[in-house]
């Protein structure tokens, strides 16, 4: 046979839990659910980070934030001619293709023919985003002010999300109609930016969700509990004061315009099942990052809770994995990159994170690693923090402040906690586990999380100036 197609598809915040496949009874997602009934799932995937671009430049670099540099919307990876995944996959005779959204700056493509000259981040020019000081007192006086963004919740039929995805529908189906079997392997990047804000959608989508959708479960006191770090985030972010019927209906939005996504991908998936190259063609879908949509009194991402930080995982190939297998082992995306070229016959530069699941797939892994990285060190905070998923644990460090503030912690069992409320790090039964992770979360970073703190902020600084 000859090596495989990748089509891979990515959208931009999807909450792993809200996909009719994951076990939501509300959202309709029958063209996702139906790949994952065709393909295997993974209930465990992981960003390396969450947030836009870092995620996405983790992905194409092959390397966890930290190590590729890759700290906030603003970055770019050193220069165009890295080992990225395209540049690897066509060393080996693979076509790359770019159709949509991976947040790359204008002059930068690290290898991927791009099909149609979609949006870019203009703005992505050394511009980083300071750390809030916390050392005067002025942050915690200041008065909290609604983000603009909350603007942006309504019923229309104007929304640059959906223009975009409309481009990336029509561009990607064009390039799979023309494609023949004996072709060159290729790899395509279908990157769409639904369901990210603004949560503007169609009415008929909106009426599919109107008084439908439950909302965010807060326990008493979780809020006031919340490390130093969460509690700038949501006065930063302008969501520490989001009323109930703007929660409601911002997810009511969100949900539709799930849908919307859903309909586009499945306009993709029919055009690749009507066309010659199905059999060989492996589908990945998965998305850069989650979103909060309230959850713990949060919005958007960048958080280390599991709406935020945990991304669906699809994988469909018909001539090996097609049976509707759940995968409950934790993975990361640059495991999947890993994947990727294993399952192409392609080597990985000996310095990229990640390791195949191609066994995993097989069913011939017995001995997966089972845990996952993810950093945050972007905009609208007062330090970065880090998070390790191992087995059942979530180990969360969030780096030191300043003298007033220094690090914290947090431990969750979600077997038992998947609301992730009780926090386990003051129990002392788990001071053994704690000091585990941790020592596996510096391994797997290379570096202590405080010595990544110290970097990010002085690129910061320098780029200030």
């Amino acid at each position: 046979m000859n090596r495989p197609n990748i089509l891979f598809i990515m959208s931009d915040e999807h909450a792993a839990s809200v996909l009719g496949s994951a076990g939501d009874k509300v959202v309709k997602t029958p063209n996702l659910d139906k790949l994952a009934k065709e393909g295997v799932s993974f209930d465990n995937c992981y960003t390396p980070s969450p947030i836009c671009v870092p995620a996405r430049l983790s992905i194409t670099a092959g390397k966890y934030i930290s190590k590729c540099g890759a700290w906030s919307n603003e970055s770019m990876l050193e220069s165009d001619n890295i080992n990225s995944v395209a540049t690897v996959l066509q060393e080996q005779g693979y076509d790359c293709y770019l159709g949509g959204k991976m947040h790359y700056s204008r002059e930068r493509r690290y290898g991927f023919n791009e099909l149609y000259p979609f949006w870019t981040n203009t703005n992505i020019r050394k511009k980083y985003n300071k750390r809030i000081d916390l050392s005067d007192g002025e942050f915690d006086k200041s008065e909290s002010h609604l983000s603009k963004r909350f603007a942006d919740f309504y019923v229309g039929n104007d929304n640059r999300v959906m223009d975009h995805d409309y481009q990336v529908t029509k561009t990607c189906c064009q390039f799979i109609k023309r494609r023949k079997s004996n072709d060159n392997p290729f790899f395509l990047i279908a990157g769409y930016l639904a369901p990210h804000f603004p949560l503007i959608v169609k009415q008929e989508y909106y009426d599919l969700y109107n008084n439908k959708v439950s909302m965010p479960e807060i326990e008493e006191g979780h809020l006031e509990s919340m490390p130093k770090h969460y509690k700038v985030m949501r006065k930063a972010f302008g969501c520490d004061n989001v009323n109930e019927s703007l929660v409601r209906k911002g997810r009511e939005l969100y949900y539709g315009l799930v849908t919307w996504l859903d309909e586009q991908i499945g306009l993709l998936l029919d055009t690749l099942n009507d066309s010659e190259i199905k059999n060989n063609t492996i589908v990945i879908y998965t998305s850069d990052h989650g979103e909060n949509m309230g959850e713990h009194g949060l919005w958007w991402k960048n958080s280390m809770y599991d709406c935020s930080a945990k991304v669906p995982l699809i994988v469909s190939w018909p001539e090996n994995w097609c049976n509707g297998e759940r995968k409950t082992e934790v993975c990361n995306l640059v495991d999947v990159i890993q994947t990727i070229l294993d399952v192409c016959g392609v080597d990985s530069p000996h310095d990229w994170d990640g390791d195949s699941m191609l066994k995993l797939l097989n069913n011939e892994e017995n001995n997966w690693k089972d845990y996952a990285i993810s950093e945050y060190y972007a905009h609208n905070i007062a330090a970065g923090h880090c998070m390790i998923r191992k087995g059942e644990y979530k180990y969360v460090y969030f780096n030191k402040i300043d003298d007033n503030n220094p690090a914290q912690r947090q431990l969750f069992n979600l077997k038992k906690d998947s609301k992730e409320f009780n926090n386990l790090v003051e129990d002392d039964k788990y001071k053994k586990l704690i000091a585990e992770l941790h020592e596996l979360l510096v391994k797997e970073l290379g570096r202590d999380p405080e010595e990544i703190e110290r970097e990010a902020r002085e690129v910061i600084q320098q780029n200030n100036i």
